[in-house]
């Protein structure tokens, strides 16, 4: 592995800053490529989407390539706060520049580039068991050190199907982007993508990705990004995203950062460059982030296995008992003396 590799392979998620399913502000994906471990809440349905202008060019072909590029994502937490489904893809017009012509000759192309409709399950969060276990009561620098158990990462499997078309739906021409040759195709893709929240704002995302495994150019890649909040308000991230195929081979490396405008959106901008000449590549991105926050009810951090389900056992049995009680003297006691300003009723 090259110096340059190695280096990037400790750099390196999006806007994320919490160690839970649902929270209070947005949880999005962007501004880097990768999937976080965590899903975006039961009964919230976000949207992700951005613009991005770039050039390539491809030093053997003789190519220049002037490039805009719309991605979107819509991802919507259902059944249960592990679970999300997703609808993910982008849309690319090229300016195809061929210089080994006098004079030059330019072709425009245009289509989907990738359509992907899949879901994500967290099926390991460690930060179940800290939140459970609580704070060091007698030792603050315990609590504010890294420790060996924040090396265990937060888990998640993604599993989704590609659509794609090899024919542009409206001019019928060749898509360009599809490597596929009889038709349109349908292929699978898997993402196992672990995260670990670090103290001082940091969190690393690690995605290892299986994608269109059953077609003739199955593509093999991993991203890694790091992500630092020194605000409430404000990320930044590095991140590095090493891509293997038959078809297109590259080291991609990115950079950028996110604004929390308002708890349920957020704006970003990134660049992203490589650093060959078959195709040399520049992007400038920029995009947003927005939720619509239906989450409803609120949502406990439960011990799992047989204790967790003896203790379900007694908080269901005492919420039984106080609703019996409540009933039989019809009236609830608030916890105030009886007088106006008794209890905590404040604002």
């Amino acid at each position: 592995m090259h110096t340059r590799n190695i280096l990037f392979l400790f750099l390196l998620i999006p806007f994320l800053n919490v160690s839970a399913q649902y929270t209070e502000e947005l949880n999005s994906n962007r501004p880097g490529a990768s999937l976080g471990a965590f899903s975006v809440g039961k009964k919230v349905l976000q949207f992700e989407s951005g613009l991005s202008i770039g050039k390539e060019k491809h030093r053997l072909l003789q190519t220049e390539t002037n490039a805009f590029i719309f991605d979107y994502s819509v991802r919507y937490g259902v059944w249960k706060e592990e679970l999300e489904v997703s609808l993910m893809g982008e849309y690319q017009s090229n300016t195809n520049t061929f210089l080994q012509f006098n004079p030059s000759e330019e072709r425009k192309v245009s289509n989907f580039r990738s359509n992907t409709l899949g879901a994500k399950y967290l099926v390991y969060d460690p930060y179940r068991k800290m939140v459970l276990e609580g704070p060091n009561l007698y030792s603050w620098k315990a609590n504010n050190k890294m420790q060996w158990k924040d090396l265990i990462p937060a888990v998640s499997v993604y599993a989704g199907a590609n659509f794609d078309f090899t024919e542009n739906p409206v001019d019928k021409l060749t898509n360009p982007y599809s490597t596929s040759e009889d038709g349109s195709s349908i292929s699978p893709k898997f993402v196992l993508s672990t995260q670990n929240n670090w103290i001082g704002g940091f969190v690393f995302v690690t995605n290892i990705i299986v994608d269109r495994i059953t077609t003739d150019e199955p593509v093999y890649s991993y991203i890694l990004t790091l992500t630092h909040t020194p605000t409430d308000w404000f990320s930044i991230f590095v991140e590095n995203q090493g891509i293997k195929s038959d078809f297109y081979a590259d080291q991609l490396f990115r950079g950028g950062a996110a604004v929390l405008i308002t708890e349920n959106f957020q704006v970003d901008g990134s660049v992203i460059i490589n650093f060959k000449d078959t195709p040399s590549r520049f992007y400038a991105r920029v995009g947003a982030s927005y939720r619509f926050d239906m989450h409803d009810t609120d949502e406990y951090v439960e011990e799992k296995g047989k204790s967790g389900r003896k203790n379900k056992k007694a908080n269901k049995e005492k919420r039984k008992k106080d609703k019996k009680s409540k009933r039989k003297d019809g009236v609830e006691d608030d916890g105030g003396d009886g007088g106006t300003d008794g209890g905590d009723g404040g604002l």
